[in-house]
């Protein structure tokens, strides 16, 4: 089997723009601002500046972008797994290769440089897709329309009967922090002052369970899956290949989003800033109705500008992170540990939130350059090539002017 070679400038710039939000909404965690209790933040640089933003992310980011990256992750899956099954058996086996290898890569993430990874969930839901293979456009809609809107069904049950769903990894998570000695009172400032790798790992233990919770107590599994199989729907119509033939539906879908996500995102912000006031069901239908909106609108907003526009320089500026995105979000991870960890800088939980967002701009921008110039040499991204080679157990070229 070999691999998938066209590209589509659209996708790459969609996934380039999604990278840039990804940066934006990653970064106060980086910078251990999220971690900070409300009078340590406001005893930073712009307190006053770091409330708007705050709201603002909540506002505009927040959910957004993770959706439609989750949307496009699942749009590659389905072209990936489209032409693994034209092959047959073997090209399946391809298929499962690929995602046991970002599985592993996840893994990597995970538990040796940064909990917040989201690759490990998407090798686990992006094994499941051949399971909808033989389901129609229409139920395919079905299944996505279900798996979104279920969290706001669990929650209601979690809500009336006071269940903790991750209370095992809870409680597992707070038992590393008494082994290691982390506390409510040093958690915020521990990757900071950790002057070794050993700190770092020991935080990043803890985080793992962390990070599972927030799985669970966030439906993330259900969501991810929602927007996967939504990416599988899309990716069998091909929209990206005839945008002008998509051109009304498009103008509907940015029209509707914006509509509904954009009053009901200023009620969301508000429950998110002041800490779910509404309970955790309305905190929830929420996030549904306004988030997924939202990230549609920006996506259909963007595909009918290059429509119109698909010869604007900026369309290539953001397709070149898009190209690696992998390594870009990699790229974003290591930047975050260099800055603001003991091991690196060590600037976390000393900059206001509005510096940190400064840094992640700068981050991403700098990434987009060396995306750029790393394009202009090479085929695929450095992670994107190690993983293709893992995936089709061939050596294959990586320089532009090898064959």
């Amino acid at each position: 089997m070999q691999p998938v070679k066209k590209r589509f400038i659209i996708l790459d710039a969609l996934r380039g723009f999604a990278l840039l939000g990804i940066c934006l909404a990653n970064y106060p965690e980086f910078s251990l601002y999220s971690f900070l209790s409300a009078e340590d933040a406001a005893s930073l640089q712009t307190p006053g500046l770091d409330r708007v933003l705050r709201y603002l992310l909540y506002f505009f980011v927040d959910g957004k972008f993770y959706t439609i990256f989750s949307v496009l992750f699942g749009i590659g899956f389905s072209i990936i797994l489209e032409h693994a099954l034209s092959e047959g058996g073997k090209g399946l086996k391809v298929f499962y290769r690929r995602m046991l290898v970002l599985l592993v890569i996840g893994l990597i993430h995970l538990w040796l440089l940064w909990s917040g990874d989201i690759l490990t969930l998407y090798a686990v839901l992006g094994m499941l897709l051949p399971l909808w293979h033989h389901c129609s456009d229409k139920a395919l809609l079905r299944w996505a329309a279900a798996f979104l809107l279920l969290p706001v069904a669990v929650d209601t049950v979690v809500e009336l009967a006071h269940l903790r769903p991750a209370g095992w990894f809870y409680d597992r998570q707070w038992a590393l922090c008494a082994r290691f000695g982390i506390t409510e009172e040093n958690f915020a400032y521990w990757l900071r002052d950790s002057p070794d790798y050993r700190g770092v790992f020991q935080f990043l233990m803890q985080g793992g369970f962390e990070r599972m919770t927030e799985f669970i107590d966030g439906n993330r599994y259900f969501r991810v899956m929602g927007l996967f199989l939504l990416g599988y729907w899309a990716g069998r119509q091909r929209f990206f290949a005839d945008l002008e033939a998509w051109r009304p539906r498009l103008r509907r879908i940015a029209l509707r989003g914006f509509a509904l996500g954009l009053p009901l995102s200023l009620a969301y912000a508000w429950s998110g800033v002041n800490g779910h006031p509404w309970g955790l069901t309305a905190h929830s239908a929420l996030y549904t109705f306004s988030v997924f909106p939202m990230g549609f609108a920006y996506m259909a907003g963007l595909c009918l500008l290059y429509q119109r526009h698909n010869t604007a320089r900026i369309w290539r500026a953001f397709a070149a992170p898009g190209r690696m995105a992998l390594s870009h979000y990699l790229f974003q991870t290591v930047s975050g540990m260099l800055l603001f960890y003991g091991i690196g800088l060590g600037l976390g939980a000393r900059l206001s939130l509005s510096y940190a967002l400064l840094i992640a701009l700068g981050v991403y921008l700098l990434g987009m350059l060396l995306s750029r110039l790393w394009i202009g040499h090479f085929r695929f991204g450095p992670v994107e090539w190690v993983w293709r080679m893992l995936t089709y157990g061939q050596y294959l070229p990586i320089r532009r002017d090898q064959r």
